[in-house]
């Protein structure tokens, strides 16, 4: 895997107070593709970070219906991988992206 196909692959960082309380645990959570498999994230994640990979755990959020002036529109579906790393190595998701 290339740098730019990890680009791909990884598309930002989620920083919000569950995010931070799981960062205690050596987890990261990333907004990923919807169509990427763990293998393709443990892969990206290795590469762009230079660390090591214990798991990746994925989940899909569905998107929401929502009102707008009337006229009904759906949100997109949003992928999120949390990432395991081993002990001694950490991602800092606000300078490195």
């Amino acid at each position: 895997m290339s740098a730019l196909s990890a680009y791909d692959v990884i598309l930002s960082p989620v920083i919000t107070e569950k995010s931070s309380a799981a960062s205690e645990f050596n987890q990261v959570i990333f907004k990923v593709r919807r169509d990427a498999t763990k293998p393709e994230i443990k892969a990206a994640i290795e590469l762009l970070f230079k660390v090591t990979v214990l798991s990746v755990n994925t989940l899909t959020r569905k998107g929401k219906t929502k009102n707008f002036r009337g006229i009904k529109g759906k949100q997109q579906d949003v992928k999120r991988a949390i990432v395991k790393l081993a002990e001694g190595d950490k991602i800092d998701v606000t300078t490195r992206i």
